[in-house]
């Protein structure tokens, strides 16, 4: 019976050596433990990311490698492994391999995979989970100047609009270095910054975390290992994505907070033109620029801007890039523009 090792597993790298599954109590269990369970129905959802980020089809029968974590998602489903009872059944609650019980989910999203647990991952006598196989990461001071990009709600066009920043200052000579520091792994996103150009990218799977829904003192000690890494690469500007909305229970206030000193441009995407005025009211942050769904029409762009008094650009529309490329340019420091100036 093949075994598929999820997206969770890129910083494991079991396939390099034997692994030996044993049957844990339940009490036995810990957030990002790495589990092996068995697929028992794929009516609804099918698709499991791998550690290369390609996504594959499960089958009935087949054996997965995730890792429990706990997903919060406002448009799509909930669920932890904190759920799961006796029997072990659960599901796979996001295609990077997060693993848990589904408390709720949307009419608009099929049925997630179900599973049965079949054992934990262990390796020489000792449980693997995610925390124990991420190496000391020497603490190096973040001092880069960072372009953030926040958003409305999930799937609001934020790792979209990251893309092209990263293109934008690639044309400009920039060394970038790109992050997501919030939400539930899926190394797609991260992949895709790198696609886009970026020297190097990082997210918070790096430092041992399968979603950012932890407590706050545990994703603090995650996030200073993963600013961590992205001050020791001497980038010229960072490109982070916060993912989710600041506001939901992913830290991504806590992401926001350490990074404060660093940010010289902040992109919003928004999902509605009424969801900025919402953020607007909710959370005092200057906004520089607003992208996303809501700008994905003149209409909706224009709307934007009469209720939030903030420049609203579609920058998928290439028309839109020079105006994107010399606002962000001109927000940085003034060494940065002296040396990649146009």
């Amino acid at each position: 019976m093949r075994c598929y090792h999820s997206s969770m597993c890129r910083i494991a790298k079991f396939d390099r050596e034997e692994v030996e599954v044993r049957h844990l109590r339940r009490a036995e269990w810990h957030e990002g433990d790495y589990v092996v369970a068995e697929v028992d129905d794929t009516s609804g959802l099918r698709n499991i990311e791998l550690t290369s980020g390609r996504l594959i089809e499960l089958g009935e029968g087949d054996l997965v490698i995730g890792a429990l974590g706990t997903r919060y998602a406002t448009l799509e489903a909930t669920g932890s492994w904190k759920f799961v009872e006796d029997d072990g059944k659960m599901h796979i609650l996001t295609t990077g391999g997060v693993l848990g019980v589904c408390t709720s989910r949307s009419s608009q999203v099929p049925p997630l995979i179900e599973i049965t647990y079949r054992g934990h991952v262990f390796r020489d006598d000792r449980k693997v989970s995610m925390k124990t196989v991420v190496p000391e990461v020497p603490e190096v001071l973040f001092e880069t100047p960072v372009i953030v990009v926040i958003g409305t709600s999930m799937s609001a066009g934020k790792t979209t609009a990251a893309r092209i920043v990263i293109r934008q200052l690639k044309r400009s000579g920039m060394k970038v270095v790109a992050a997501k520091l919030t939400g539930a792994g899926r190394f797609r996103d991260v992949l895709s910054m790198y696609d886009a150009g970026a020297d190097y990218i990082f997210d918070f799977v790096d430092v041992g975390l399968p979603t950012t829904v932890v407590e706050k003192s545990e994703y603090e000690s995650a996030l200073s290992k993963l600013l961590s890494h992205l001050g020791s690469v001497k980038a010229d500007v960072a490109v982070i994505e916060v993912g989710a909305s600041p506001l939901e229970p992913y830290n991504g206030t806590v992401a926001m907070e350490a990074i404060d000193k660093n940010i010289q441009y902040t992109i919003l995407c928004a999902s509605d033109p009424y969801a900025v005025v919402g953020v607007q009211m909710a959370y005092d942050r200057q906004i520089d620029l607003v992208s996303g769904i809501a700008t994905n029409t003149k209409a909706g762009a224009e709307l934007v801007e009469k209720l939030s008094g903030l420049r609203a650009l579609n920058v998928r529309d290439k028309r839109t890039l020079p105006e994107l490329r010399n606002s962000i340019l001109s927000s940085l420091n003034h060494d940065l523009q002296r040396r990649f100036a146009q």
